[in-house]
C-alpha cells in the first residue's frame, strides 16, 4: 500500500495550499519545568497532569477542528504519561521524553497542542499503569499535607494545551528536511493553577516551547549574599530567565527555585540571550532586592549572582494588595486574572524596560473572580476578587552580563516604585481572552499616589475593572 502525505502551508495572499508527498523531517519532544512552588518553597508536593497526544501546525491561526495538524508523540495514544510537574531535582532537566524521532513533513511549525486525558474518560479509553492521583482522576494536585485534589481541567481534554507562536521561542519549531529537531516544552506549572472560591484547584495552562541542542547544557549559576558571597541561609531564593515580548516588557520564560546552596540550572534551553532575574528573603526574613543580569546567552554558566540585603529598621519584603473586578454590559461575571509585578530599569545608552519580579511568599500570583469573595465586597454588578503580592522592597541592581565579569548598578535611592498588571481570561478556556481589555497595569495607589513599596508594610493598589466580559 502506498501512503501518500499531505502538508499544509500558508502562501502571501494568506491562503492554504496543499502539497503531496512533502519532504519529511523528524522531531523529538521533550517535557520540562524548574518549578518555584514545590514544597517547602511553595504549597505543593506534586502536581499531576496526564498526557495523550502532542501535535503541531504549520498555521499560526489554526483553529482546533482544521485538518493539517501532526501528532509528535504517537506512543502516548496507547499508554498516556502521567507526569509530575514538580518532581524532584534528581530527574534532571528533563521530566520526560514524550516522543522521538518522529516523521513529519518538513517546515516551520507555529502552533503546538497538548491533549490530556480527562479526569472521567470513557470507558475502554487508555490509562495510566499507575496512577497517583487515586480516586481524584488523573490530574491532580498534592499538597504539603498529603492531601489529593482533582485538578480540574477547561478544553484541555478536547482542544489541548495550546502554545501560540508568541510562547514559542524564534515564534516557529523549524524541521529541516531528512534531519531531527529537538524540541523542549516548558510547563511553569506555579503560574498555571489557580485556586477557585470552593478550594478546589483548575489548570490555566502556562507553557512555552523552543527548539533545542542536545549539545547546550542550559544556563546555570548561584545566588549569593553580596556581603559574604555566601548562599543565602533558609527562606525562599527565586530566579527567573526572561524575555521582552512584543511591547518589550521582560516576560518569564521559566522560573525556579535555588537548591540549599543557591545553585540554579535551567536546562534544555533555546539558542538565544535571556534577562536573569533573582529575588531572596533569608530564613530571618531579610529581603533582598531583585538582581538583574541582561543578555545573558544560553548555555552560560554565570557564576555568583550577588543580591543585597535590606538595610534599616525594616528589612522584610512589602506587600502590594489590590482587587480587580469583572462584569459585562449589564452583571458581573467571572474571570480568571494572572498577576505581575514589574520594577523599572534603565537600559544601555536611552530607553527604559518593564522587568517582571518574581513573586514571593503567599503571593496569589493567579486569581478567580467571583460574586461573593472571602476578603472583599465587590461594587455593585461586578464579580471581585483580592490579590496579594508580595515584592523585594528596594529597587534593582542590574547589569550587561559580561563573560569577564558583570558589574552590576547600586540599587537607586528613593522611592521604590512597581507596577501591577493583571490580565483577564475565561475560565475552563484553555486560556482565551474574555473582556474588552486583555490586560490592565496600574501605577499608582489607592489614592492616586505612586505605587511606592515599603519594607514590612502593605501598599493598597488602584482598583482595576475589567468589562465588556463574557
Amino acid at each position: 500500500m502506498l501512503l501518500a502525505a499531505a502538508i499544509f502551508t500558508v502562501n502571501c495572499g494568506g491562503g492554504v495550499q496543499i502539497t503531496s508527498n512533502p519532504p519529511m523531517g523528524t522531531v523529538s519532544v521533550s517535557a520540562s519545568d524548574p518549578p518555584s512552588c514545590r514544597f517547602p518553597s511553595g504549597n505543593f508536593k506534586h502536581v499531576y497532569v496526564t498526557i495523550t497526544s502532542v501535535q503541531a501546525h504549520l498555521i499560526p491561526t489554526a483553529t482546533d477542528s482544521m485538518p493539517g495538524w501532526q501528532e509528535i508523540a504517537p506512543t502516548l495514544a496507547a499508554a498516556p504519561v502521567q507526569l509530575d510537574l514538580i518532581s524532584t531535582p534528581q530527574t534532571g532537566c528533563v521530566l520526560a521524553q514524550l516522543g522521538s524521532n518522529v516523521s513529519l513533513p518538513a517546515g516551520d511549525y507555529q502552533q503546538i497542542r497538548l491533549i490530556l486525558l480527562p479526569n472521567s474518560p470513557a470507558g475502554g479509553t487508555p490509562t495510566p499503569a499507575n496512577n497517583a492521583c487515586g480516586s481524584q482522576g488523573f490530574n491532580c494536585v498534592v499538597l504539603s499535607d498529603d492531601s489529593i485534589h482533582i485538578l480540574s481541567l477547561s478544553s484541555q481534554a478536547n482542544t489541548g494545551l495550546k502554545i501560540p507562536p508568541g510562547q514559542i521561542a524564534g515564534g516557529a519549531i523549524r524541521v529541516a528536511a531528512g534531519q531531527n529537531t529537538d524540541l523542549n516544552i516548558d510547563f511553569n506549572t506555579c503560574a498555571s493553577l489557580v485556586l477557585q472560591g470552593n478550594g478546589q484547584y483548575r489548570l490555566k495552562p502556562t507553557l512555552t516551547a523552543g527548539q533545542v541542542s542536545a549539545n547546550n547544557t542550559g544556563l546555570s549559576g548561584q545566588v549569593v549574599d553580596s556581603a559574604t558571597m555566601l548562599p543565602i541561609v533558609g527562606g525562599q531564593v527565586l530566579v527567573a530567565i526572561e524575555q521582552p515580548d512584543s511591547t518589550g516588557v521582560d516576560r518569564v520564560i521559566m522560573q525556579t527555585a535555588t537548591d540549599a546552596n543557591g545553585n540554579f540550572n535551567f536546562c534544555p534551553l533555546p539558542v538565544g540571550t535571556f534577562e536573569v532575574v533573582a529575588v531572596a528573603t533569608s530564613g530571618a526574613g531579610v529581603a533582598y532586592n531583585a538582581t538583574i543580569a541582561l543578555n545573558v546567552p544560553s548555555g552560560t554558566a554565570m557564576g555568583k549572582l550577588p543580591l543585597i540585603a535590606e538595610a534599616g529598621a525594616a528589612t522584610g519584603p512589602g506587600t502590594i494588595q489590590g482587587v480587580v473586578t469583572s462584569a459585562n454590559a449589564s452583571a458581573g461575571a467571572g474571570i480568571d486574572a494572572a498577576m505581575s509585578a514589574f520594577q523599572t530599569i534603565s537600559l544601555s545608552g536611552s530607553g527604559t524596560r518593564d522587568v517582571t519580579i518574581p513573586l514571593l511568599g503567599a503571593s496569589t500570583g493567579n486569581i478567580a473572580t467571583t460574586a461573593t469573595p472571602v476578603a472583599v465586597v465587590c461594587p455593585v454588578n461586578t464579580f471581585c476578587e483580592q490579590y496579594t503580592l508580595i515584592v523585594p522592597a528596594s529597587n534593582p541592581s542590574f547589569g550587561t552580563f559580561a563573560a569577564s565579569g558583570t558589574t552590576f548598578s547600586v540599587p537607586a535611592a528613593g522611592s521604590v516604585l512597581f507596577k501591577v498588571e493583571a490580565r483577564a481570561f475565561r475560565p475552563l478556556s484553555g486560556g482565551a481572552h474574555t473582556c474588552a481589555s486583555t490586560s490592565l497595569t496600574v501605577n499608582q495607589d489607592s489614592t492616586s499616589a505612586p505605587l511606592a513599596v515599603t519594607a514590612g508594610a502593605t501598599v493598597t493598589a488602584k482598583q482595576m475593572d475589567f468589562t465588556g466580559c463574557s
